[in-house]
Parts: C-alpha cells; sequence; structure tokens
C-alpha cells in the first residue's frame, strides 16, 4: 500500500477546509496511507513584506519542509510554474510509482508565498493545479480530492466521471 505524506504550510482554520480534508483522508485510508504534516508559516510583517524578507521566510520553511521529507520518497512541488496534469495523469503516476517500488510519496504545498527554490529543485516532478491562482488551504482539499480521485481511476469506479 502507498504511503501519501503532504507536508503543508500553515494550518487549516476555517472550518469548511477542515471537514473537506478530513473527509478526503477518511476517504484515501482505504487505498492508501495518508499523513499530512503541518508546518507554521513564517510570520512576515504586515503590510506589503520586502522581497528579502519573503526569501528568508521562505528559506525557513525550507529548512523545516527537508527535515520532514521521507528518505527515499518520490517527491512533489505543488507550484505554479509546475507540469499540469490530468486526473488521469495522476492516476497513472500513481500507478508507476507503486510498480516501480516507490511506495512512499510526498506531495509539498507551500503558504501563500510558495515554496522556496531549493525545495522545488529537490522535487523529482513540480506539479501545478491550474494556471489560476488558489488559497494554499483550498490547494490542500484539491490535491485531497484529486488523490481520491486517481485511487478511483485506478479500481475502475465510477467517482472519476
Amino acid at each position: 500500500m502507498l504511503s501519501i505524506r503532504i507536508i503543508c504550510v500553515g494550518k487549516l482554520k476555517e472550518r469548511f477546509y477542515t471537514d473537506a480534508s478530513n473527509e478526503y483522508i477518511k476517504r484515501l485510508g482505504g487505498y492508501c496511507k495518508p499523513e499530512i504534516i503541518e508546518i507554521p508559516e513564517h510570520r512576515l510583517p504586515s503590510g506589503e513584506p520586502a522581497t528579502a524578507q519573503i526569501e528568508t521566510a521562505l528559506e525557513k520553511e525550507a529548512v523545516v519542509i527537508a527535515e520532514k521529507l521521507p528518505p527515499g520518497a518520490y517527491t512533489v512541488a505543488l507550484c505554479i510554474e509546475g507540469r499540469e496534469m490530468s486526473s488521469a495523469g495522476l492516476s497513472e503516476l500513481l500507478s508507476e510509482c507503486a510498480l516501480t517500488g516507490d511506495s512512499r510519496l510526498c506531495f509539498m504545498i507551500g503558504g501563500s508565498h510558495g515554496l522556496h527554490e531549493s525545495i522545488k529543485e529537490k522535487a523529482d516532478i513540480k506539479l501545478s493545479m491550474s494556471k489560476m491562482t488558489f488559497p494554499h488551504n483550498l490547494a490542500r482539499v484539491m490535491l485531497l480530492e484529486q488523490l481520491y480521485r486517481a485511487f478511483k481511476i485506478i479500481e475502475g469506479g465510477k467517482y472519476n466521471k
């Protein structure tokens, strides 16, 4: 059974995100071992932070993300410049990982300013949810839903229609 860790910068605060996330984690339990790791988002000064302040925050978050990466895991960085993939494409990626012995996958979702470049460079693949911009909390729910959909595609279920 695949083990899927999702490292998220920031905590879910709104109940509707938490409820949706918990529902998909429950559903995923029949297909994989899902795990969510939340790390704190580095606080920036109010107003418009300077580019250097953002870079420093991303660097600090990157250190913690790197510490949480499971050894030998296939890593996926969610970032806007990543490759777009269909739901069927994600199911193929999961199947490929299972067939090649990559039993551990790790998805990384940055905070409101994304992921540090060092984390993106370490990733086996950069994945974009869309060319549109979404709140990082919604991205977590969307990823969980897409993982569930991918497993349903693999099993031939009707959910993906």
